[in-house]
């Protein structure tokens, strides 16, 4: 039995239509309410692949179209107008090949754009005994590369990288390798809207390309925001709203498959050129993110214009108690090759154990990054701490800080304090050239440093190469009854609080090594924009 549709809706069994013709078409009015709908059919048995036409039937509005089975996700093509094939042996791109239960399926829409004063859609649908796709060969069931290197260092990459599985996009994941590789970088995420389809590809490109490593993961993408699942493997419903599916449970879902989540391009304004890019949604409860993406593609093509606003918002998550570490992404389609920001414009680094995906992992929850913010050849900075830390946290009552720049000269240095630059910018002139700072942590986990890169561009000083934020924790003085949550005594937090007011209200001491540079008499270094 079929289901009724409304308007205009022509069945036809098996067969009795002429050739090409399809065995289903629903044409009608895209529903008033909500900003998702369902498109019901049932497919026979028998069915090897089904064909699927769709578009809206107003060239002025998109609608993103997506396939459920009743087992679940098939797959995602956005906006992407391609007619989808859904096979056992194979499908088209976007979607999954596997078995055809016959019985109830749907096409699912999303109203990504609706102007039109009458919007409507058409959807035709065909069953087949045959397949028309060759039998994929690049497909297995994803299984974690073995570590590429076994090093612990900073491992170059891009967060933010889409292949041809992702609707808008072009590149094969060959053309992926070839180009990072060609930039040196060491990895890439591969994030394809709302898919998984190029999971099944990775193991195939990952033998063909063993000196880059393939990290899963997808863009998870709303109307309302959009981020990154790196290590997702599995769909998880993005219809927010839809059936009362909220932002909190589909973060939820990313987390029970262990990905970590990343908000991508926050302040992304662009229209219709990038739905939904800016991040609209609530904030986070703590736990439930791991980093913000605070440059999205490279400063001088499109960075520098939203890149401000990303930093703010990654600054007040650190204040409203999140540790997150600090992310860029190219956001490229082309495999570097349209005209968009190229693979590896930022650069990631990521300090790991080696190149796996799971020391990345780590390295990520340890706030262990840095981002260049143009690309690769950007100036690099390490920032080391006395005593060591633990994760993203160094205990003690004092704590040295050391921040070592690199290929830098010519350019300008800070330390950042929970978002306030703790003095002028220092003008680079050594190559390496080594800043320090001894800092008194404050009592209340809100107290954090981080190290800043800064090149002038026009007489204006720009973040050029940013890290992730160590945070600073007091040490319990001795003999101390603090209990185990690690309050300390109300006289001593005090003081901690008044030193934290201070430190704020005025910039703190330069480290020995920023004093000698400054008693050379260097010049005072251009406008600074950040505070």
């Amino acid at each position: 039995m079929r289901f009724a549709l409304p308007l205009l809706v022509v069945l036809a069994a098996r067969g009795a239509l002429a050739q090409g013709a399809a065995d289903l078409v629903v044409e009608d009015a895209v529903p008033a309410d909500g900003e998702f709908f369902e498109v019901p059919f049932e497919v026979p048995a028998g069915t090897v692949e089904i064909q699927i036409a769709h578009r809206p039937l107003d060239d002025g509005d998109i609608l993103d179209f997506g396939v459920q089975a009743p087992e679940g996700f098939r797959g995602y093509g956005g906006g992407n107008l391609e007619d989808a094939i859904v096979g056992v042996a194979a499908s088209s791109r976007s979607y999954l090949p596997g078995p055809i239960t016959p019985g109830a399926w749907s096409l699912y829409v999303g109203k990504a754009k609706v102007n039109s004063s009458a919007p409507g859609y058409h959807v035709e649908v065909t069953f087949r005994t045959e397949a028309t796709l060759p039998p994929a060969t690049d497909r297995a069931p994803y299984l974690e590369a073995a570590p590429l290197a076994s090093e612990a260092r900073f491992y170059a990459g891009d967060f933010h990288v889409h292949s041809e599985d992702s609707g808008d996009a072009r590149p094969p994941l060959a053309e992926i390798a070839d180009f990072a590789r060609g930039r040196g970088l060491d990895f890439v995420v591969v994030t394809d809207h709302n898919t998984v389809s190029q999971i099944d590809r990775l193991g195939a490109a990952q033998g063909a390309h063993p000196e880059l490593l393939f990290v899963p993961g997808v863009e998870f993408t709303t109307y309302q925001g959009h981020a990154t699942g790196f290590g997702a493997t599995g769909w998880v419903d993005h219809r927010i709203g839809w059936q009362g599916r909220t932002i909190e449970g589909a973060l939820d879902d990313l987390a029970a498959q262990g990905a970590l989540v990343s908000i991508n391009h926050p302040a992304l304004e662009l229209g219709d050129a990038c739905i939904g890019c800016a991040w609209r949604h609530p904030h986070p409860a703590v736990g439930a993110i791991h980093g913000v993406e605070i440059e999205t593609g490279g400063w001088r093509q499109a960075g520098r214009l939203f890149a401000w606003d990303a930093i703010a918002l990654w600054e007040q998550l650190l204040d409203e108690g999140h540790h997150l570490a600090a992310i860029g992404g190219s956001d490229d389609h082309q495999a570097g090759q349209g005209n968009g920001s190229p693979i590896g414009d930022p650069t990631t680094l990521v300090f790991a154990d080696g190149l796996s995906v799971t020391a990345l992992r780590q390295g990520i929850l340890d706030s262990r990054t840095v981002v260049k913010m143009q690309g690769p050849s950007d100036p690099m900075v390490v920032l080391d701490t006395t005593p060591p830390r633990v994760g993203d946290t160094v205990t003690a009552a004092e704590v040295t800080l050391t921040a070592t720049v690199s290929g830098g000269v010519g350019s300008w240095f800070r330390f950042v304090r929970g978002g306030l630059g703790l003095d002028l910018p220092v003008e680079v002139t050594e190559d390496p050239h080594v800043f320090e700072l001894t800092l008194t942590p404050v009592d209340g986990g809100a107290d954090r440093v981080r190290a800043e890169v800064q090149v002038d561009d026009g007489g204006e000083l720009v973040p050029r190469t940013i890290t992730s934020y160590l945070w600073l924790a007091p040490a319990p003085p001795d003999g101390c009854s603090c209990s185990v949550s690690g309050r300390v005594p109300v006289g001593q937090g005090l003081v901690f609080a008044l030193a934290w007011l201070l430190a704020r209200a005025a910039p703190a001491r330069p480290g020995a090594r920023e004093r000698r540079r400054w008693r050379r008499g260097s010049a005072p270094p251009p406008r600074s924009r950040h505070p």
